[in-house]
């Protein structure tokens, strides 16, 4: 199974999209990247599929809006300013898929929201009536309220735990890497590219796990741990550079490579 076979076999899809990937050099929004994002989104929406986003950026967004407050590194500060910058993050998201006539609807959680059997039955349920209506649900993590007890700590388990919930068919995250390595491309020029995984267990021994990036929560472990979730319930998981041109679109013609995570 390809990943190109991938996509064109599943019907309810889950993209979660990375910092790294909506931040521009500088640490502020890439708007011109999640309008491309919007565009492409159509496009599959178009060919029938059904569309959930999961979208880091929050305070890369507050970033945006107010540019003297990253220097504070104060807990209070940070969840304030992921408050100010889930508005910005959001008006940029209703903007982008605007344009394309479709709109938008926010959810954000806790980790309590799915260990809490009743919000997760009223999780899945706003879920199916928001895309069955043409909205595209976008899902964030509620920086601004979360503590340690709360804290789901990343998006790639979120999006990971929002497929589940959804019965998605297929998991895909965007990074600013082109997928799982045998090593850190960036400091060994020897790591190659690991295209297909079958078994998470043996890619453990088989690999070197690196830390977080820079804007980020998560690491390779977090997409690992997201894959481990997503493929014992038979959804399987794609990871790719979100930072090309046409990622989507590129990934579900074949053109742009990444790891893919078979189902069980």
């Amino acid at each position: 199974m390809t990943i190109q076979d991938t996509i064109k076999k599943a019907r309810k899809i889950v993209i979660k999209i990375g910092s790294n990937t909506l931040a521009k050099a500088d640490g502020t929004q890439n708007t011109d990247f999640m309008k491309s994002i919007a565009e492409q989104c159509k496009a599959l929406i178009d060919q029938g599929k059904q569309i959930i986003l999961v979208s880091s950026g929050a305070q890369v967004s507050g970033v945006s809006a107010i540019e003297e407050w990253p220097r504070k590194k104060d807990m209070h500060f940070r969840q304030a300013l992921c408050s100010i910058g889930q508005v910005e993050l959001m008006y940029q998201w209703r903007k982008a898929f605007a344009s394309q006539g479709i709109h938008i609807g926010q959810l954000l959680f806790t980790k309590e929201d799915f260990e809490d059997n009743l919000r997760s039955l009223n999780i899945r349920n706003t879920f199916f009536t928001l895309v069955d209506e043409g909205v595209v649900p976008i899902i964030n993590e509620n920086d601004s309220v979360s503590t340690e007890e709360f804290l789901i700590g990343d998006n790639d388990n979120l999006s990971a735990l929002t497929a589940i919930l959804w019965s998605a068919d297929l998991l895909i995250l965007f990074s600013d890497i082109d997928g799982i390595y045998t090593d850190n491309p960036k400091t060994n020029p020897e790591a190659s590219l690991i295209e297909a995984v079958s078994d998470i267990s043996h890619l453990r021994n088989d690999i070197t796990i690196g830390s977080a990036n820079e804007f980020g929560t998560g690491g390779i472990e977090t997409k690992i741990q997201a894959a481990e979730k997503t493929t014992k319930y038979g959804i399987p998981m794609i990871l790719t550079n979100g930072g090309t041109k046409t990622p989507l679109l590129s990934l579900a013609d074949g053109s742009q490579k990444g790891t893919l995570f078979l189902a069980q």
